[in-house]
């Protein structure tokens, strides 16, 4: 036990032996590969099976299973069921066990093994409901937060005991790999390449801005979060760093329940949401839906930016204006024709709409310190969002192979953003009329994407063969015009230059074949996939037509001990831009500093390799290491661009766009462990450092640039005797290195008292987020041969909350839901 606290303390707080750590993990592949050589001397004993309702035949999921010494007593691996019911555990041969069950409501039950070596099949276990409740339950083992799967890290968000009064973004910078920026950003290794789906489905609510959703959606409506590093066969081939699956509870029973939540922040405002979940013969729903109010706020930023030829310095200082409000929901219906038919479906919206203001001083100077130019900006405007998402799924099982199934799946997501911005100047010092003038602009961009898609899976008794084949048929598009006051008749006037559409239609056609082997201790999963990516796109006149292909292979093998296992991966990925990347709109707000998207991008091809290490015994620790490169990155990048404006006059205007440039490679070191230091006192510890090197040439120039970059967070929680429940989260997170810069440092603590009343229907919980100070000042950097700028941005960073949550009902019988789903992650999330 002190061994292992010593191993968390110094190994995952204090970060400094790294190169032991790696020299560690050498070791333990070597290790690992000696175990493959001799895997046939290797005797353990595997024992599987079914838990079963006595009476309604149904899946127990969540039982405690465990393997006890019949000498010592003592229990050396435990588990608990799965959705279906099933586990599988495995110890050391030549001991005697019993396979011991324990669930709430239900009387232990002890099974003695006859045999000690081998595989044996306890084939379906029966429970049988107390007829008196206990009052209490002995849970042989703490429920486990972290599993460790052949290709993925699994996190159970139930078994987090702050899942009722944080956010599904506060959840996720807890998961292990996953963190969040000052800015909301989530990032998966320190990269913001990766995809993530909404059980198992690419969903349009996540197409503009995922970190807005998961902030107003709370984490008591997520199952769990799988972070799968070597994505299967079965998922496009997007997303380099790999998939953030967030699966939601949707176990209805029968019988109803309800669960209603409120919460108010004391910077932001109020939030809503509630979740019904209703279960009535074959028929099932499970619908969410939510609203959240965002009250008027105001940030500043301040921009320098320094020219080097000829030598001149911009000075901005913006107050930026922000008030809307986010609604959203979602349905998830079921309808069991027989026991081998199977219709579900499934719909999600949302609703986003934000007025929003830029209130700026612009100033320029020249080497002499004399002002040359400047200008007061004020902009106001408003933005929406309303994705939407709807899918059906036909299953259909088979009467001698039950495990065999065969599904049949349509998408339907349009997820359109609307943006318009109304900019005024005054107070112009050589600026005028004639050279910026002023000006409203509109964008409404989006997507429209059809999906079909075809599974089929094979289970034999140690071989699981997938295959299936996709079309997915995607629409990109861009309609946007701007509009000049002309100061002689006083009517804005189209501008021509800057208004076109955008119709950017991709298709990507695939297909998939994969095998899962199991052998003892042994889990090997790989398999291919062929995707075929036609590209037809116009924009303001020019056509654009390409098309390619790729072969996607992956590759992840696991090695299980009594504890520990030991996992490797291999995939490649490919990263398809999207709308964000493409759009040629050019967003004018700011007119000294521009963004804009590029039509001529490409794709870009990733290779992954990492291992992984796994403890669990009472406590519980993660080490992976991983690298990865890629030969035609998609970057984000900066240049001056000059503008004649006539009469000799000329203006500089700073561009930002993406390329793509050169190389991106890294190497990750990420760890993660848990323990609980009595009964009251747990801990939580994550961390991540990674060395990045970027190289590329752009606008004539060779950039270079490299450095490290990492985050750290850590979880301390008491229960104290009379039910109150203390939780202390610590983050902090270190900017991204960039071609031209690095982004902002940040660091944030949240504390949080909790309490259940009237038997845990009813939770409050008052939340305090970083207490010290009202504002925090985030700091990013962009140098290039020409310029260099350094941007400040305040946030709001002091901010209270408070929480309730109140659920009842009785439910009994699961639910039936389809095992496959359309999972569109082949494109860049936004």
């Amino acid at each position: 036990m002190k061994v292992d606290l010593f191993y968390i303390t110094n190994y995952l707080v204090i970060l400094q032996p790294y190169l032991f750590i790696v020299k560690k993990l050498l070791t333990l592949l070597l290790f690992c590969s000696l175990s493959l050589l001799s895997i046939a001397q290797v005797q353990s004993l595997k024992v599987k099976g079914v838990i079963l309702d006595s009476v309604s035949k149904t899946a127990l999921s969540y039982v405690t299973v465990g393997l006890q010494d019949i000498k010592t007593h003592v229990f050396l691996k435990s588990t608990l069921s799965k959705d279906n019911g099933g586990f599988e555990l495995s110890a050391p041969a030549g001991t005697h066990y019993n396979l011991v069950m324990a669930f709430i409501g239900y009387p232990s039950k002890s099974i003695f093994l006859k045999d000690t070596t081998g595989i044996i099949d306890a084939g379906n276990i029966t429970l049988a409901e107390a007829v008196h409740k206990l009052k209490e339950v002995a849970i042989i083992a703490q429920r486990p937060i972290i599993k460790q799967e052949v290709d993925r890290l699994v996190y159970d968000v139930q078994a987090d005991p702050d899942n009722k009064v944080i956010t599904a973004l506060d959840m996720i910078g807890r998961v292990p790999l996953l963190s969040v920026d000052g800015m909301d950003n989530i990032q998966l290794r320190g990269s913001n390449k990766y995809k993530i789906l909404i059980n198992g489905r690419e969903s349009a609510l996540m197409a503009q801005n995922p970190s807005d959703v998961l902030k107003s959606m709370p984490a008591l409506n997520i199952e769990r979060i799988e972070v799968i590093t070597t994505p299967p066969s079965k998922y496009d081939a997007e997303g380099l760093a790999g998939i953030i699956n967030i699966i939601t509870k949707r176990n209805t029973d029968q019988g109803y329940n309800v669960s209603a939540n409120a919460r108010y922040l004391s910077i932001f405002g109020p939030g809503y949401n509630a979740t019904v979940t209703v279960k009535e013969g074959k028929f099932g729903i499970s619908a969410y839906g939510g609203i959240n109010y965002q009250l008027e706020s105001a940030t500043a930023s301040v921009i320098s930016n320094t020219q080097f030829s000829p030598d001149k310095i911009i000075n901005q200082n913006n107050t930026e204006l922000f008030h809307g409000n986010r609604s959203f929901g979602n349905a998830d219906l079921s309808y069991e024709i027989d026991s081998l038919n199977l219709i579900t479906a499934s719909l999600q919206f949302a609703h986003a709409g934000f007025d929003h203001g830029d209130d700026q001083t612009s100033r320029q100077i020249n080497s002499l310190n004399n002002l040359t130019q400047g200008y007061q900006l004020s902009n106001r405007g408003y933005s929406s969002n309303e994705p939407i998402d709807a899918t059906i799924n036909y299953e259909l099982g088979f009467k001698n192979h039950k495990n065999e199934l065969l599904t049949f799946s349509y998408q339907y997501s349009y997820s359109p953003h609307k943006q318009f911005d109304n900019t005024i100047f005054t107070d112009r010092f050589n600026y005028t009329q004639s050279q910026q003038p002023d000006f409203y602009q509109e964008n409404t961009s989006g997507s429209k994407v059809n999906t079909l898609q075809i599974d089929y899976v094979y289970p034999l008794k140690k071989i699981n063969i997938e295959l299936g084949s996709k079309a997915i048929l995607r629409q990109n598009f861009s309609d946007f015009s701007r509009y000049d006051l002309d100061s002689a008749t006083n009517n804005y006037l189209v501008n021509n230059s800057q208004t076109g559409e955008f119709n950017y239609q991709q298709n990507v056609y695939s297909f998939y074949n994969a095998y899962q082997v199991k052998l003892n201790m042994w889990v090997l999963k790989g398999g291919l996939r062929l995707e075929r990516t036609q590209i037809n796109a116009v924009f303001t006149g020019t056509p654009l037509d390409r098309s390619y292909n790729n072969l996607i292979p992956a590759l992840a093998v696991q090695r299980s001990f009594t504890d520990n296992s030991f996992t490797f991966g291999y995939t490649q990925r490919i990263q398809r831009p999207g709308i964000a990347q493409l759009n040629p709109f050019v967003d004018r707000t700011n007119p000294n500093f521009i963004n804009t998207g590029n039509p001529n991008l490409n794709p870009e091809l990733d290779n992954t390799f990492e291992i992984t290490y796994s403890h669990h015994s009472k406590g519980s620790i993660l080490v992976n290491l991983n690298y990865a490169f890629s030969n035609n990155a998609i970057q984000n990048v900066t240049s001056l661009t000059v503008n004649n404006l006539g009469n000799n006059v000329k203006d500089t205007i700073t561009t930002t766009t993406y390329e793509n440039l050169g190389s991106n490679s890294n190497l990750g070191l990420n760890l993660s462990g848990s323990y609980p230091i009595s009964k009251k006192l747990s801990v939580n510890v994550n961390a991540r450092i990674t060395h990045v090197w970027l190289k590329g040439a752009f606008n004539g120039e060779f950039y270079t640039n490299d450095g490290y970059t990492g985050n750290a967070n850590t979880t301390l929680s008491y229960v104290f005797d009379s039910g109150y429940r203390l939780s202390l989260y610590a983050r902090y997170t270190t900017g991204n290195v960039t071609l031209q810069g690095k982004d902002p440092n940040n660091f944030t603590s949240t504390y949080t008292v909790s309490k259940n009343f009237f038997n845990k229907k009813v939770n409050v919980a008052f939340i305090a987020v970083n207490p010290y100070s009202r504002f925090i000042t985030l700091k990013a950097y962009t140098r290039t041969t020409d310029f260099a700028q350094t941007n400040y941005l305040q946030n709001y960073n002091r901010y209270f909350i408070v929480n309730l949550n109140y659920k009842f009902g009785r439910l009994n019988k699961d639910i039936k839901k389809n095992q496959r789903n359309i999972n569109n992650d082949d494109i860049k999330g936004q």
